[in-house]
């Protein structure tokens, strides 16, 4: 705490206020006034995104092969291969070929190609059709797939309503299997992860502060730091180029730092209350010390954040920008918002009726019930209405919770934790660093890669699809790489066998297609379709992509003046990775310079920061080796469920842009109380013990 800072009942009156106390002081007195400019701001952001609705986009502008190989035939071939595209697999034990079940799933194609967000139904019984039968192996004439390609516009919703409309419509026909493939067409939803982080917030909160305004204030002041952003990115997404997870993301990240910066403050608050202070004085020393700490600690969350922008990719600055521009929000919202809030609570805040107490489990089952989508709990929130109503006239309700009395300083587990711990420092310290190396170690074997249909669950009909296709075209045929080239003035299509040739002469290729001409007339470009035999997500696969680049392909452009460029989405997958991972050491040290230097102002040392940093990267460190062991090496799946995949190539980045912002918030607001314990007794053991006892319970919970 700065020398300015007063903690004496007398905080916030006298003339030692500092600027935090006077401008938590100034929303407390004027809190009619800022609380009705936040309602009147929450309303009319959301009243302004509504009517000028949202233009979120996703644009990559990865300068590489395989996106230069993509604009290629966007440009020459209408945009062949580059589209949205599903698949409608299906077995028939008495062959494809059976009159039945030929008119059967003709009829279903015919019906789906009539969809307006379908673009083109390519049905096995089309003439030149036969590729996309299987005619090889013990499956041969028994397996077959469309193709199912559409619109660029549409939305996951209109994809699942397709493939709802495709299995009513599937016959009942002895032998005849049926299964939808493609990630558009992926099958299941993920859970509601706001409405169940909120149930959990009121649940957690309640428990740990008993306190019922004490949690709802936390929870209220971050709801509408998010509202209040996410209506701010919406608009802005019609001036610059944001994607729809923008939006995801900055609810996710608002709602976990609004609750843990207003939680600091209500906590400090209602500490001076217990202290013997005013609300006023209560609230004036919150800001001075809390406040101090909760912007802080915010700038080191949107530090991280915008630490994205040196990746260079547009969907990756939107992502940031719309993530650090709702913590900003939240950050205000904390400052302002908050001590109006307080200033109405007043010493209410320390009392809990029984009314609102199960009010506010019912809830949390409600939103659970949303969360999960189990509608039976979805009753949780009228109940919890009718249990508020039911407060005002019934005398149970009314009564008071009551509460357990604090415990002494001395005989809390935080406290005494932190003198077993200062009793041998050295020991923990080592301990604690071998404990997070070891964790460390699998991140050593980190593999990027990006999921697909062959990691859903087995019994969703996306991953039989899956199987399918592997049974009877091979593991290659569900990452098949496209071969794009520009033909020069004078070229000869006849030399472009040259190329199926020697391409067709690698081990790891068994399907090479002829050359396939944009015009056959005036051809200007050129592409081949190649299947390998390993799967999309396997390393021989990557390995295939480097070794046609570097050794395959540049001999043939030589002798004929093509140069051929390697794309489809596993090459697109595999130069995501490959630039992603030359960009992380920029971000990495911008993110650790700067978040080092605030630290150093905030704290007035070298150690401190460099502290923080090193034990942060500890921490974040032992966090990827366990995400590769369970996700990259399917330890516990089991338990978990996860298919075992190569760890997504955004992952590493925005783990880190999330767990070090949020490690560093816990390390201010650590650091903050022990440096108020140390600048009033100079005792570092008991500042450290102090700090820990009075800080401990927040983070845990936060």
């Amino acid at each position: 705490m700065s020398q300015e800072t007063s903690t004496d009942p007398e905080a916030g009156t006298g003339p030692r206020q500092s600027a935090f106390a006077r401008f938590g002081l100034w929303c407390h007195d004027r809190r009619r006034i800022v609380a009705a400019f936040w309602v009147l701001l929450l309303i009319v952001g959301n009243m302004a995104s509504g009517a000028m609705g949202d233009a979120f986009r996703d644009e990559f502008n990865l300068d590489a092969e395989s996106t230069d190989a993509f604009d290629v035939l966007d440009e020459r071939f209408g945009g062949q291969g580059t589209g949205l595209t599903g698949t409608i697999v299906f077995e028939a034990q008495q062959g494809v070929d059976d009159p039945e079940v030929e008119a059967a799933m003709q009829a279903i194609f015919d019906d789906v190609a009539t969809v307006p967000d379908v673009v083109q139904v390519e049905s096995p019984y089309d003439e030149g059709g036969e590729q996309l039968i299987a005619s090889e192996g013990p499956e041969a004439g028994k397996i077959a797939y469309a193709k199912v390609e559409l619109s660029d516009e549409i939305d996951l919703s209109e994809a699942q309503e397709i493939r709802d409309r495709i299995s009513d419509q599937v016959p009942d026909i002895e032998g005849l299997r049926v299964e939808l493939g493609g990630v558009i067409f992926g099958e299941g939803e993920p859970p509601s992860s706001e409405a169940l982080g909120l149930a959990f917030a009121i649940v957690i909160l309640i428990v740990a502060f008993g306190s019922v305004l004490a949690m709802g204030l936390p929870v209220g002041v971050a709801l509408a730091g998010i509202g209040i952003g996410v209506s701010i990115i919406t608009i802005m997404s019609n001036v610059v180029t944001l994607p729809e997870l923008a939006t995801f993301l900055g609810i996710m990240i608002g709602l976990g730092v609004g609750i843990d910066y207003a939680l600091l403050i209500v906590t400090r608050m209602r500490e001076q209350l217990h202290a013997g202070h005013t609300v006023r004085e209560s609230v004036g020393i919150a800001m001075d010390t809390a406040g101090r700490a909760v912007l802080f600690a915010g700038l080191t969350v949107v530090i991280s954040m915008l630490g994205m922008l040196v990746i260079g990719i547009t969907f990756i600055t939107g992502l940031a920008v719309g993530a650090a521009l709702v913590v900003a929000v939240t950050i205000a919202a904390s400052l302002t918002f908050l001590p109006a809030l307080l200033g109405f609570t007043g010493e209410k805040i320390e009392r809990t009726r029984w009314r609102g107490l199960i009010a506010a489990l019912l809830v949390a089952v409600g939103l659970v019930g949303a969360g999960l989508s189990i509608d039976p709990l979805l009753v949780g929130i009228p109940l919890a209405v009718v249990v508020l109503l039911a407060g005002l006239v019934l005398a149970p309700l009314k009564k008071e919770v009551k509460r357990r009395p604090p415990k002494a300083r001395q005989a809390t587990l935080a406290y005494r934790w932190s003198r077993v711990i200062q009793h041998r420092p050295w020991f923990f310290t080592i301990v604690g660093a071998v404990i997070l190396l070891v964790l460390s170690i699998p991140f050593l074997q980190l593999r990027l890669g990006v999921a697909d249909e062959s990691n859903y669950a087995e019994d969703t009909t996306t991953r039989q699809a899956y199987d399918l296709l592997v049974t009877g075209f091979g593991e290659g045929f569900n990452g098949p790489l496209l071969l794009v080239a520009e033909l020069p003035e004078g070229a000869d299509p006849a030399d472009l066998g040259s190329v199926t040739e020697v391409v067709d002469e690698d081990p790891d290729v068994v399907f090479v297609s002829p050359p396939v001409l944009n015009d056959p007339d005036d051809p200007t470009a050129v592409l081949w379709q190649v299947v390998p035999n390993s799967g999309p997500q396997s390393e021989e696969t990557t390995a295939l992509v480097e070794r046609l680049r570097s050794d395959v392909l540049p001999p043939v452009a030589e002798s004929t003046g093509v140069e051929v460029m390697v794309s489809g989405t596993v090459a697109v997958n595999a130069d995501f990775s490959d630039y992603l991972s030359s960009r992380m050491p920029y971000f990495l040290g911008a993110v650790l310079l700067l978040s080092f230097l605030l630290l150093m102002v905030v704290f007035r040392s070298l150690l401190v920061p460099l502290k923080a940093v090193i034990m942060n990267l500890l921490s974040i460190g032992a966090a990827y080796g366990v995400v590769v062991a369970l996700f990259q090496w399917g330890w516990l799946s089991d338990i978990t469920g996860v298919q075992p995949a190569p760890i997504e190539p955004w992952a590493p980045m925005m783990l880190f842009a999330i767990v070090f912002g949020l490690s560093m918030d816990y390390e201010v607001f650590l650091l903050s109380r022990m440096r108020e314990a140390w600048d009033r007794t100079h005792d570092n053991r008991e500042a450290v013990a102090a700090g820990l006892e009075r800080s401990g319970q927040i983070v845990t919970s936060a």
